[in-house]
């Protein structure tokens, strides 16, 4: 099989994901938190609730997780389910007030951990590396949209 030029792209982005995914998720789990709980979190901090299914667009967890990490910040008395004002099939998902206080500590001591490993960049590093991935990303959904499976 012919060698791919773009392998190694691939190969590095992959191994560039998990490194960022390993250094976060230590920093979460001291938090008492899990990865996933923190999304939620922070998805919804600063708004007035959404839809499980905006929810889940917004984060990388799939539906079927999405309610079980509902529910257990649900037990945790982090987020509350309220029914839609819109529509009475669906419900809302917002920060309790303790979920409000959890998102206002755990936030911005999540930036400054991963401000850590930032720091070694320089400005002009981060926008170089910003637009490539918008690039990249642009490049994926017009793939996408040409040729749906």
């Amino acid at each position: 099989m012919p060698h791919a030029p773009f392998l190694p792209v691939l190969r590095e982005l992959a191994a560039a994901y998990q490194a960022f995914e390993a250094f976060s998720a230590a920093h979460i789990r001291s938090l008492d938190l899990t990865p996933a709980q923190f999304d939620i979190i922070a998805t919804l901090g600063n708004t007035a609730g959404m839809p499980l299914k905006e929810l889940g667009e917004k984060t990388l967890i799939t539906k079927g997780t999405l309610t079980g990490v509902v529910d257990r910040l649900t037990d945790k008395n982090l987020v509350r389910r309220v029914a839609s004002p819109s529509d009475g099939r669906s419900q809302i998902v917002q920060l309790t007030p303790q979920g409000e206080a959890m998102f206002a500590a755990v936030f911005p001591a999540h930036l400054a951990y991963l401000a850590q490993a930032f720091s070694e960049l320089s400005a002009q590093d981060l926008v170089s590396m910003e637009q490539t991935l918008s690039r990249l990303r642009a490049a994926f959904m017009a793939a996408r949209a040409g040729k749906e499976p």
